[in-house]
């Protein structure tokens, strides 16, 4: 029953996605991150199966993947992660969805109504975009992508409530340490690797007097 839940969220995430014709965006400087996301992404994903059993260290990398690609293709270049995941690990179909969604689609959506929010209620400050979105929000995003988790999987009997909630809330900001780092080099070096970020917006001098 929660693998179709689950494989019904991610088929729905996946159908909006496709229908906003995301590969429009591979026209250009996007293709890059995108690829990189695609050969280093499966590998963070795939940690936990070489970790001792019991809540191992999971990235999820899916809040960077938004503000670098936006959030339709995103959600294309997650699913070809978790199809990766599925194809080398030693993981079933159970697992591999369950990672797609609480680890990659989840964070990701939340990331996109973070980054709305902040956009609609904070100034176009440089610091408010890597801070904001690239540092807190991943945090955000992550911790309650995976509280929502434990909250489904502890009706069908998982371990400890507040145990399992530490230890998201610990690689939340494992993730976001990286997202924001990433983030604030990419804002300085390559932002035309930054869907999400814009010169004029973001860089835009105050108006006058």
């Amino acid at each position: 029953m929660l693998f179709f839940m689950e494989l019904a969220l991610g088929l729905l995430c996946l159908g909006i996605a496709l229908w906003l014709k995301p590969w429009r965006m591979l026209d250009g400087p996007l293709l890059t991150p995108a690829l990189a996301g695609l050969a280093v992404l499966p590998w963070l994903w795939l940690l936990p199966q070489h970790m001792p059993k019991g809540l191992a260290v999971q990235f999820s990398g899916a809040s960077l993947l938004v503000l670098m690609l936006g959030w339709p293709l995103a959600v294309v270049v997650l699913s070809g992660v978790a199809l990766v995941v599925w194809g080398v690990g030693d993981v079933g179909p159970v697992l591999a969805v369950s990672q797609w969604v609480w680890i990659g689609l989840a964070p990701a959506t939340l990331a996109l109504f973070i980054g709305a929010a902040l956009r609609r209620w904070l100034p176009p400050n440089p610091f408010v975009y890597t801070l904001g979105r690239g540092f807190l929000g991943t945090a955000a995003a992550v911790f309650l992508s995976g509280l929502l988790m434990e909250l489904i999987y502890r009706l069908a009997g998982g371990v400890a409530l507040e145990q399992a909630l530490v230890a998201r809330w610990l690689m939340a900001w494992g993730d976001a340490f990286l997202t924001g780092m990433l983030c604030a080099i990419f804002v300085a070096f390559a932002p035309k690797w930054l869907a999400t970020w814009s010169d004029e917006r973001y860089l835009k001098p105050p108006p006058g007097p």
